[in-house]
């Protein structure tokens, strides 16, 4: 197979994975190939009714915690975009948790991308101090996964 089909198929499996998650944008990056799907989404002009204008109402915000930040030293990224697994398979144990000495090397987690099971390894030993993913949910290229110190 030349490498214009092999670019080919996999842009379509892109395209195809940027149609099932909802995304507007996927990146794939492997050795010196890097391609970039996007979709151009038009804008939408939406008539909406008129709104009846409440009397002010004080409301109580309580503080949200905030996300874990992207520049945290122990962050660990997301690779790729697809969906994250924290498991091997549904109902069995999670390969880490919270408060979980890992070692470089060991499995974090899965993350399905073209239907393909990807499991990423941790870049460091040390403890999981948080998990930021949620299993089963679509993640970006570059997402915080999880912060191990």
């Amino acid at each position: 197979m030349s490498q214009h089909q092999l670019d080919s198929e996999l842009i379509r499996n892109l395209a195809s994975l940027l149609d099932e998650t909802k995304l507007t944008e996927i990146e794939y990056q492997r050795d010196n190939v890097r391609i970039r799907v996007a979709r151009n989404l038009p804008p939408q002009s939406v008539a909406l009714p008129p709104v009846p204008v409440a009397a002010p109402v004080a409301i109580a915000v309580a503080p949200v915690a905030a996300p874990a930040p992207a520049d945290h030293p122990g962050m660990v990224p997301s690779p790729m975009v697809g969906m994250v697994y924290l498991a091997a398979e549904p109902g069995a144990r999670p390969f880490i948790a919270v408060g979980d000495t890992v070692q470089k090397g060991q499995t974090l987690l899965i993350i399905e991308a073209m239907k393909v099971m990807n499991p990423l390894p941790s870049p460091r030993t040390g403890v999981v101090k948080e998990i930021v993913v949620t299993d089963g949910k679509p993640i970006e290229y570059g997402e915080p996964l999880v912060i191990i110190e």
